[in-house]
């Protein structure tokens, strides 16, 4: 089949379009599983800063030597670099640091998992997006998804009020950052941009690692892969399909895709380390996709 027939067969759509949301949630799930690797051998902060310096520098060579444009005035780069601090900077920080801090994962997963809700209620008034009842409906269904597959994990009464608060934090900033992404940044170049937006969060990072932590690292394999791994695949692959995919449809619809990270995170966990998957979690995870599907086909009738 031609390149042409694929496409038409597609609804006007390549094949490599269709499958760029599957992708996405796959690969933003394996970033719990680099933090459980990563974090015992380096410091939250410290981690973070070595991944984002690392991705910035070699951003920015891909950038000049592709001939990539770069803002036309720094009133541009400071709104890329802004994007930037919300979606890598205190999202990030907020994940790994309650991590960290002894928050279990699911925890954090479920808290996270709240943005699409978050999302659509700011998209109207900050985008002037519509969503439709139907859409809300798979949201609430999604969001009950979700705290189905990580219940049997949360003990909120051995978690601190801190590590909580730094899963807001987590919240706020990806949140905030996807809406701001898409009425800023949705004309910037991925390379350029990125690289930018890498290098603002690494400069932070490095004035705050050196305050709060000891900045020692153990190079351990595991701390490498896990380094690797989160650099090039999470903080290259998933960033730049998490723009494309905003630039390409309504930021509620994008969140929508949140809902199957912790789903698919449990799914990783159980093949790689174990984790039981009990008829509960099967039935969220069920649940949550059903809750994607309904909000993705009401956006698509809505267009």
């Amino acid at each position: 089949m031609t390149v042409q027939a694929t496409t038409a067969a597609a609804g006007g759509r390549p094949d490599w379009v269709r499958l760029m949301p599957g992708v996405f949630v796959l690969l933003w799930s394996t970033g719990f599983i680099g933090a459980k690797y990563g974090l015992p051998y380096a410091e939250p902060l410290t981690f973070l800063l070595v991944r984002l310096g690392l991705v910035a520098v070699i951003l920015g060579l891909v950038a000049l030597v592709t001939g990539a444009p770069w803002p036309k005035s720094w009133a541009e780069a400071g709104r890329i670099a802004l994007a930037g601090l919300l979606v890598h900077g205190v999202y990030l920080t907020g994940v790994f640091c309650a991590i960290a801090k002894g928050m279990p994962a699911g925890v954090t997963a479920l808290i996270v998992g709240i943005q699409p809700l978050l999302t659509a209620a700011l998209s109207g008034p900050l985008l002037g997006e519509r969503v439709s009842g139907r859409q809300w409906m798979g949201f609430l269904m999604g969001l009950a998804g979700v705290g189905l597959v990580v219940g049997e994990k949360l003990h909120f009464d051995s978690t601190d009020a801190l590590g909580i608060g730094l899963a807001l934090a987590a919240l706020l900033g990806i949140t905030f950052g996807t809406l701001y992404q898409k009425r800023h940044g949705t004309a910037m170049d991925l390379r350029s941009g990125a690289a930018i937006q890498y290098a603002a969060t690494a400069a932070v990072l490095a004035v705050l690692a050196p305050l709060f932590e000891t900045m020692r690292i153990d190079w351990t394999g595991e701390f490498v892969f896990a380094l690797l791994w989160l650099s090039f695949v999470l903080s290259v692959g998933a960033i730049f399909l998490l723009f494309l995919l905003i630039r390409r449809g309504a930021a509620a619809r994008v969140a929508s895709l949140f809902y199957l990270v912790p789903p698919v995170t449990a799914v990783i966990a159980w093949a790689m380390f174990g984790e039981r998957l009990g008829l509960l979690a099967l039935s969220g995870m069920a649940l949550a996709v059903a809750g994607v599907a309904l909000v993705n086909r009401s956006a698509k009738r809505a267009a």
